[in-house]
């Protein structure tokens, strides 16, 4: 499997600032379910801390017709794992509903026929990210979720079948360099903020978000605000 184009270009912007670490942890995550899952095409990781999602798949032709897809019909939620929901979907369900019969019939058509949503989990057991898996197959996780689990390090007691059969998750990795542009006008205020008002990186963002928050702007446009008058 391959980092989508969007994946590929925030894992070298990251790679340019010293983090490579999420590149090798995801080429690892995609080498070890391949291993497990011969079948599997896809996977998502989303980490909450970077509030960004990268995706490897086998072709990107393999996804192409599914955004559009998407957006006229809709589709199971990827967020069933976050909110704690159990959602069991198969695509006999699906295509038997009519709400969802051309979403089923292009996930089927893009050679997604599963997928498996894991919670990632820090040492204190709380939830820092999701990896979501995708295979060419309707029963490829089957009696391999906890060898899943233990290899990638999540959780298989909390784990979400057929959640996300559209693929969803690729649209998130999709909008991460836009995000990681965001994020980094943020950061640049932020550096800014400490060393014009000699204050540290926590106090310069308690001041960032209270200005934001009194001028009734979002907190990305106040960054932007600060850079322009501080670099002018």
């Amino acid at each position: 499997m391959e980092p989508i184009p969007e994946t590929s270009e925030v894992l070298e912007e990251l790679a340019n600032v010293g983090e490579d670490g999420i590149a090798k942890d995801l080429f690892r995550m995609g080498r070890l379910a391949r291993d497990v899952v011969p079948e599997c095409v896809g996977l998502s990781l989303a980490l909450f801390r970077y509030g960004l999602t990268f995706t490897l798949a086998a072709t990107s032709d393999q996804i192409a017709g599914l955004d559009a897809v998407q957006y006229l019909d809709g589709g199971p939620c990827v967020d069933a794992a976050h909110e704690g929901r159990d959602l069991e979907v198969d695509q006999d369900e699906l295509l038997g509903e009519s709400q969802w019969q051309m979403y089923s019939q292009a996930s089927a058509a893009a050679g997604v026929a599963s997928s498996l949503t894991l919670p990632l989990l820090d040492t204190h057991g709380t939830v820092i990210g999701t990896i979501n898996l995708y295979a060419s197959t309707l029963n490829a996780f089957h009696d391999r979720l906890d060898r899943l689990a233990q290899l990638l390090g999540a959780s298989a007691a909390k784990a979400v079948s057929n959640a996300d059969l559209s693929f969803s998750s690729r649209l998130e990795a999709a909008e991460a360099p836009g995000r990681f542009a965001d994020q980094r006008d943020i950061d640049v205020a932020l550096g800014m903020i400490a060393e014009s008002q000699h204050v540290n990186m926590a106090t310069a963002r308690e001041r960032l978000r209270a200005a934001a928050s009194r001028a009734g702007i979002t907190e990305l446009q106040a960054a932007r605000a600060v850079r322009g008058l501080l670099s002018g």
